[in-house]
């Protein structure tokens, strides 16, 4: 069942009002105390809140004429069963009510745990099998420690950190750049239905927004201001993860970056952030030392926390001889089966017949090109 209609009409008249974003929102809410109130205001006192322009009092004095797109979101809202979540509301995220221009709304499927801190874990969309092991790996021991993981359900990085808080059953909150009726990418579908499940996907955006490239920066900063920390797994120099990890200093929240390959063009942004002083990240008891004020001290006593960054694999076979000596060259960065073949010095059919049963036993991953990387 979705919200009341009648409570939320003024809180979404207000947003339809061009030329009231979300500063000049949150302006009027502190001068006068509610959306009803700024709707009932007259000209003068509207007149006298700093930075509140004519076309902004025009627009509010001519309201009616944006009730009609207000009530059919709302509806909508309602018979699709999604929550509201308003910055007055106890819902609402308490960390995100502290950036200079939070949404004055957020629309929701799924569950807010206002109470449960936040970190979030980002980084390309064209990540390596090492990224996004990293990042499952991350994300469920964060998980497992009482966090709620926070991404954008993009693809890369961000799917890899959701799987992973739901691989510990763990909460996980998905910040759309899309309204919740524009699933993107469409691939994340199911994603989208089990994260509901353990979290809650998000968005500020009406709900037939489309994915407009434009909308990702602005959905950064809500990513940021949820989240005491934000970790960076893999990012190129001019990247959306980097934005993220900017405005999470800006806001005076902890920034940390796993390092990778010095060769790869994905390790760029997050070195870049550590030779801008973000914490290394090595293991989880990295990150849990500089957040340990926000875990509960039986969450935080709880496993050894110096687990290293890997994935959770299928259990690996009885190795021989020749596969001992093909796991020896591989590791997280695709190589080439003739680099194996090379580094081996075994015959190319003995090869080839090893990685397919390390492939099928779930050890080795088996990319385009012939290239072949450890899970």
């Amino acid at each position: 069942m979705g919200p009341n209609v009648a409570r939320y009409l003024p809180w979404f008249i207000l947003r339809e009002i061009p030329h009231v974003g979300n500063q000049h929102y949150n302006r009027l809410l502190q001068a006068f105390g509610s959306p009803e109130q700024v709707l009932a205001a007259g000209h003068d006192t509207l007149a006298a809140i700093p930075g509140i322009s004519q076309k902004t009092i025009t627009g509010i004095k001519n309201q009616n004429r944006y009730m009609d797109a207000a009530r059919m979101e709302l509806n909508q809202i309602q018979d699709l069963g999604i929550g509201v979540a308003t910055i007055q509301d106890t819902a609402f995220p308490q960390l995100l009510k502290t950036i200079p221009d939070p949404p004055p709304i957020l629309t929701y499927k799924g569950v807010l745990y206002p109470e449960v801190p936040c970190i979030a874990i980002v980084g390309s969309r064209a990540a390596s099998s090492y990224g996004k092991g990293a990042a499952r790996h991350l994300a469920c021991s964060l998980a497992d420690k009482g966090f709620c993981i926070v991404s954008g359900m993009a693809r890369g990085i961000d799917t890899a950190a959701h799987l992973g808080a739901l691989d510990s059953s763990g909460k996980t909150i998905a910040v759309l750049g899309s309204g919740l009726k524009k699933i993107y990418p469409r691939e994340n579908r199911a994603l989208f239905n089990k994260i509901q499940k353990h979290g809650a996907v998000i968005s500020e955006f009406k709900l037939d927004t489309d994915p407009y490239p434009y909308n990702f920066p602005v959905r950064n900063r809500v990513i940021a201001g949820l989240s005491c920390g934000t970790i960076v797994v893999e990012a190129a120099r001019k990247s959306g993860s980097l934005i993220t990890a900017r405005l999470a200093a800006e806001y005076n929240r902890e920034v940390f970056a796993v390092p990778g390959s010095i060769r790869s063009q994905k390790s760029r942004g997050t070195h870049f952030l550590l030779k801008q002083g973000a914490k290394l990240v090595e293991n989880v008891t990295d990150v849990v030392e500089e957040l340990s004020q926000f875990i509960h001290a039986s969450i935080q006593n709880t496993g050894s926390g110096d687990e290293q960054l890997q994935t959770k694999t299928s259990p690996i076979p009885v190795l021989d001889n020749s596969k001992n000596k093909i796991m020896q060259v591989l590791d997280a960065y695709p190589r080439h089966i003739d680099q194996i073949i090379e580094a081996t010095r075994m015959d190319s059919e003995s090869v080839s017949a090893i990685l397919l049963e390390l492939e099928l036993a779930g050890v080795v991953k088996h990319h385009p090109g012939n290239y072949f990387s450890i899970l």
